[in-house]
């Protein structure tokens, strides 16, 4: 009970500090967003814009239908189904946790009312353990179903999650030749992009773009989102501004996007300290970001505090950017029974900086591994390994991240330098080649801006 009372004193503090950041700077967010360049025209959205808040407002009147009818209809199995999945959209929509853990709890009570035939409730589950980061039981779920399409996308991202780049290739393949649509295209791009297969990515995320239809503003921003951070980590910056420009047509609020402008300019910041507009405009991206989401925590909060953190500290405010850490360390904290982001609590830990941290980083990670095999996760446990002066684990952590092809500046460039660190001077030099030759913008700015936004993932 005390658990739960300091959890939720956390979440009202922190919803006051949303707040004070996003009324502080909403009139000057405005005036710096309103210089965002404006989206090429090849990557602009055909359809109508959906209505600021349309999305949810629909799926708040498909919520109290469904409402509506298991009040009349108390054991309907199939209708508690169809609330949860609404559930799950609507946390899809908003970030928000608490709606991941509604759409769990409604699949569980159709389930109980509805145990045979019930397929719907089943994949909500799967989903939502994936959310959670729980791959194991949802993989596990997912054998439970026939092989329809939205199992075989979520299979795929799965397969991705634990490393098995081979099994989620095949899905991916199988998916879009079943069903050649805007989400099959752009997951099989995420696996050519796991594999290093740059221009099977691209052509795959094109062509996801140039399938969407009407009714799914949301993929298309996502789409645009994964393609603007494709290019952001080729160093083409502009194309990436581009994609994430056109995504916040589509969705104003759309945290990912919101996310990975900042980051993209603070990298344009720090490669140019005197472009101040770039300082102001990552500022604003965070006011926006705080302003659209003081009423819930959502799943994006430690992400957007991280960034926060980070400017404060390259605006020389350490003493406000460790406040901000600890606001963001604390969020994880209190997420992790939840929604399982250890990787992300280490990666705090490790820019926090402080030693004491360094032991439960390694903890952290050590059970993430055994979850969570993708090159992300590996590059992290390299990180803490490389942090406790463990080069030698740090160095097979870092092999195994690139084992799968993937072309990550960042995982390489920590590959240089733990093989700096152990005297491989030709290891280094060929690292730092590789870096060069997948962004050969790569640089201290660049470093700066680092784990600062939404990865190549497709858990949207």
């Amino acid at each position: 009970m005390q658990n739960s009372l300091r959890s939720r004193a956390s979440q009202r503090k922190l919803r006051w500090f949303f707040a004070l950041i996003g009324l502080g700077g909403a009139i000057a967010s405005y005036a710096v967003l309103s210089s965002i360049s404006r989206p090429n025209p090849a990557w602009k959205y055909p359809f109508q814009r959906p209505v600021v808040g349309s999305i949810t407002k629909n799926l708040q009147q498909e919520i109290a239908f469904n409402q509506r009818i298991i009040q009349q209809q108390p054991t309907a199995g199939l209708e508690r189904a169809a609330l949860a999945q609404n559930y799950l959209k609507m946390a899809r929509a908003t970030g928000e946790s608490s709606w991941y853990l509604l759409a769990q709890q409604t699949a569980q009570q159709s389930l109980a009312q509805l145990p045979f035939d019930n397929d719907g409730a089943i994949l909500v589950l799967a989903k939502v353990a994936a959310a959670k980061h729980d791959f194991t039981q949802s993989l596990a779920l997912l054998k439970q179903l026939p092989p329809q399409a939205e199992s075989r996308s979520l299979l795929t991202t799965n397969y991705l999650a634990v490393g098995d780049t081979s099994a989620a290739q095949q899905n991916a393949d199988t998916a879009v030749q079943r069903l050649p649509t805007l989400n099959n295209f752009a997951l099989r791009a995420l696996v050519a992009v796991a594999q290093g297969r740059d221009t099977a990515a691209v052509q795959d995320f094109k062509t996801a773009i140039a399938a969407e239809e009407p009714d799914e503003a949301g993929s298309s921003a996502w789409v645009r989102t994964l393609l603007g951070r494709f290019y952001y980590k080729r160093g083409q910056l502009q194309q990436a501004e581009e994609l994430y420009t056109s995504a916040l047509e589509i969705l104003p609020k759309y945290p990912p996007a919101l996310l990975n402008m900042a980051e993209l300019s603070v990298r344009q910041w720090q490669a140019d300290p005197t472009q101040t507009q770039y300082q102001q405009r990552a500022i604003a991206l965070y006011d926006r970001f705080f302003l659209s989401n003081q009423q819930t925590p959502t799943t994006y909060d430690h992400i957007a505090l991280r960034g926060l953190a980070r400017v404060q500290r390259l605006q020389g405010d350490p003493t406000q950017a460790s406040q901000t850490w600890g606001r963001a360390v604390a969020r994880l904290r209190s997420d992790l029974s939840g929604f399982g982001h250890r990787r992300e609590l280490a990666q705090l830990l490790l820019e926090r900086g402080q030693t004491e941290d360094l032991a439960q980083a390694l903890t952290l990670m050590q059970t993430e591994i055994k979850i969570r095999q993708d090159p992300e996760t590996w590059d992290t446990l390299a990180a803490v390994y490389q942090r406790m002066g463990k080069l030698a684990a740090a160095q097979q952590a870092i092999e195994t991240a690139l084992k799968s092809g993937i072309k990550d500046p960042a995982v390489i460039d920590r590959a240089a330098a733990i093989a700096q660190a152990r005297g491989h001077l030709a290891s280094v030099q060929m690292y730092r080649e590789r870096v060069k030759s997948i962004d050969p913008r790569f640089d201290a700015g660049a470093r700066q801006a680092l784990g600062l936004g939404v990865g190549l993932s497709g858990l949207n």
